[in-house]
């Protein structure tokens, strides 16, 4: 049985976001890629050159995410409302305040490299529907933690930009604890089995 605390603050939070058709883009934000994924793999003509470049962006955008969840630990694949049981300002969180999502639209944008798939208007219309998908879900997500946290989130807003990253860390590093990383790594375990089923295919596709 949950303390009532917890179920009192899991009841508000659906409370907000249940009504509000963003909880939708939020449950199924991992199902959205999908329709892009099949356009892709079915118009795909890659190149030698386009499977290095876009690789590479891939891996910095899954470098990215990984270096998030190591630092969130498993609290980034919930699904079925917004729950966050400590505000995390370190890791990537100390520069930008949302690294998975833009770790998430690099990977897209070096699929779409790896692809060259009705390039480069599949890319700009994947990318132009993820950052509007994306903002709707952190306009949401931004609503729930500041009841949640309160002046501590309002001061880490005041320093910390949603997408375009600080130069510094707004706090300083902290050590990652090993049941975080345990955590972080098996919550990113779909991730990149996602991210090796799709090179395979698009591999695939240039091999034959």
């Amino acid at each position: 049985m949950k303390p009532l605390s917890q179920s009192i603050e899991i009841e508000r939070t659906r409370s907000v976001t249940d009504v509000n058709p963003a909880m939708l883009m939020f449950r199924y934000r991992g199902l959205t890629p999908l329709p892009f994924l099949a356009v892709m793999i079915a118009f795909a003509q890659p190149t030698l050159t386009s499977l290095l470049l876009g690789s590479l962006v891939v891996l910095c955008g899954e470098g990215l995410r990984m270096w998030g969840v190591l630092a969130a630990g498993g609290e980034t694949r919930t699904t079925g409302e917004f729950i966050c049981r400590s505000l995390v300002t370190h890791g990537p969180f100390a520069f930008v305040r949302n690294p998975l999502y833009i770790g998430n639209i690099m990977i897209y944008m070096g699929f779409g490299i790896m692809s060259l798939a009705l390039h480069p208007w599949l890319m700009v219309v994947a990318v132009i529907w993820f950052c509007v998908q994306y903002t709707i879900i952190i306009v949401n997500e931004e609503k729930f933690l500041r009841r949640r946290f309160g002046n501590q989130y309002e001061e880490y807003c005041t320093n910390v930009h949603r997408f375009i990253p600080r130069l510094t860390a707004f706090v300083p590093g902290s050590n990652i604890s090993e049941r975080k990383k345990r955590n972080g790594i098996g919550s990113e375990r779909r991730t990149l089995q996602a991210i090796g089923i799709v090179t395979f295919m698009v591999v695939l596709v240039y091999a034959l």
